[in-house]
């Protein structure tokens, strides 16, 4: 495969945790709404609720805060108060403006990998000011050469991407924590994919064996095995 021309980095639960943010408001909804059911039950209506909003409202904390205002109106038959409907508000605003920690190895990372040569690129989905509130939020700002937000990552996206950078499939490297959203679409378009699991994964992003069978892809424990990775790929 030709040399590495463009290296792509996720952000949320790549570059900083997210996830957790969204499972602690999540928890904090599912207590609000103790009396109308359990946990179990509770979380299959919200996941279906935010299943069936998925393309009106696409990803993000906007998106997920009127997902909760849904579901709260559903399972109270709407009967549910203002002041509920303020707390589940007051729960979905911790998700625009949470402090932004790097993950481990991150800064490092980056630096390496600027200092081979390559340009980097930081490829997130979601909703266009709360991506670009916690990217500014994050410090890592100056060190990417092209932001990309994006409403979906499929290979349709992907493709319009590498032709935008003018880099062919083989010389794309994504790397991410989803496989379904950064590994999956680019290995199939024949481009370099590496996995950085994470501990958590939002529902909506995980993917079965079935689906994984037969594509190729990089796994790391780390980022900071990837700029020896990509040395080696030179």
């Amino acid at each position: 495969m030709a040399r590495p021309q463009l290296i792509a980095f996720d952000a949320d639960d790549t570059l900083w945790p997210n996830q957790p943010h969204f499972d602690y408001v999540e928890a904090r909804l599912y207590a609000l709404l103790t009396h109308y059911g359990g946990p179990d039950e509770l979380s299959s209506r919200f996941f279906e609720v935010q299943r069936q909003n998925m393309e009106l409202f696409g990803y993000g904390a906007k998106s997920f805060m009127l997902s909760m205002i849904e579901t709260v109106i559903q399972l109270t038959n709407g009967a549910v108060t203002g002041t509920e409907i303020q707390q589940v508000l007051d729960y979905g605003k911790r998700l625009l403006d949470f402090p932004i920690e790097l993950l481990p190895d991150v800064m490092e990372t980056l630096l390496a990998v600027k200092q081979q040569g390559l340009p980097l690129l930081l490829l997130t989905k979601g909703d266009l000011f709360d991506q670009e509130s916690k990217l500014a939020r994050s410090g890592l700002g100056d060190l990417f050469d092209h932001v990309e937000i994006v409403s979906e990552k499929n290979e349709a996206t992907y493709q319009r991407i590498m032709r935008r950078y003018q880099v062919p499939p083989e010389a794309f490297v994504m790397i991410g924590n989803s496989l379904k959203s950064d590994v999956l679409p680019v290995a199939r378009l024949g481009a370099r994919a590496v996995y950085v699991p994470y501990h958590t994964t939002w529902v909506m992003e995980r993917v079965t064996e079935a689906e994984l069978a037969g594509v190729s892809f990089h796994e790391v424990a780390s980022l900071a095995e990837v700029p020896t990775w990509l040395r080696e790929l030179r």
